[in-house]
């Protein structure tokens, strides 16, 4: 599966776009960041690691609290492939405008009674 894969996966889950959401506040605990749900911390250590293997989020330990940090690279990347295919389809848009505009303008024939 491909980092972008991985990506769009890991946020396909709405408890994890709420940790990343979080996440965009500053970095948090992996308490902080289980407080607002109803399931266990096993379960939110599982999310953090299904984010952190699709380059999301890095977690680090200190002394006893794992903090966890957005990864702005791997946010950069899903914004890269989003704007891609913005500016392509933006394109087609455009030249579709164009053309409609071009057989709007061309003179009509004239009807004959």
């Amino acid at each position: 599966m491909s980092a972008l894969d991985l990506m769009f996966q890991a946020l396909a889950d709405p408890s994890r776009r709420m940790m990343i959401d979080r996440l965009s506040r500053g970095p948090a605990s992996v308490s902080e960041l289980a407080r607002p749900f109803a399931m266990s911390l096993p379960a939110v250590v599982q999310h953090l690691q299904v984010l952190e293997a699709s380059g999301l989020v890095k977690t680090q330990k200190l002394g006893r609290v794992r903090s966890c940090t957005l990864d702005a690279a791997g946010m950069s990347r899903a914004e890269q492939w989003i704007n891609d295919r913005r500016t392509a389809w933006q394109r087609r848009f455009e030249r579709l405008g164009a053309y409609l505009d071009e057989t709007q303008d061309s003179p009509e024939q004239e009807e004959t009674p």
